[in-house]
């Protein structure tokens, strides 16, 4: 591994973490939305929305292989795959006097839950901060290489 594909890895999980902080904010931000989208001519409550990484190019095989032959191997860093709709089903919410509710009084709610969201917000900023950390850490040995020459 050298210093400069530390820097690349390091800034694709930052990119990575840094959408994946942006959908859960969006995700918190509309909690309450109830008319996201129109289908059929029908309000459709928001969705939860999730990143999903992947890695960038590496698989597992051929990494495993490399490995066992001695190589030095070392992935290429994390990108996004997709961003998906989470296929949990909305809530129902017996409140009668919403303008979206149906005839029983019940309003589909979306799927988010804000505890699960904060969870994940804790998660991608942590894993944000860990990836500084390389990043500042390989700085310092590129100029403390440099310091060397002199």
């Amino acid at each position: 591994m050298t210093l400069s594909s530390s820097f690349g890895i390091s800034a694709s999980a930052l990119t990575a973490q840094r959408l994946r902080m942006d959908v859960i904010s969006s995700n918190i931000a509309n909690a309450q939305t109830t008319r996201a989208s129109v289908v059929d001519g029908k309000a459709v409550p928001y969705r939860r929305k999730m990143v999903v990484l992947t890695p960038n190019q590496t698989d597992f095989s051929s990494m495993l292989q490399s490995q066992m032959s001695g190589k030095e191997s070392v992935g290429d860093g994390v990108r996004v795959k997709s961003i998906e709709e989470d296929s949990a089903p909305l809530k129902p919410v017996y409140n009668p006097t919403h303008p979206d509710a149906d005839v029983d009084g019940y309003v589909l709610m979306p799927n988010v839950d804000i505890t699960k969201e904060m969870v994940d917000l804790i998660s991608a900023s942590r894993s944000y901060e860990a990836n500084i950390t390389a990043l500042n850490a390989s700085k310092a040995m590129v100029m403390k290489a440099l310091e060397i020459g002199r």
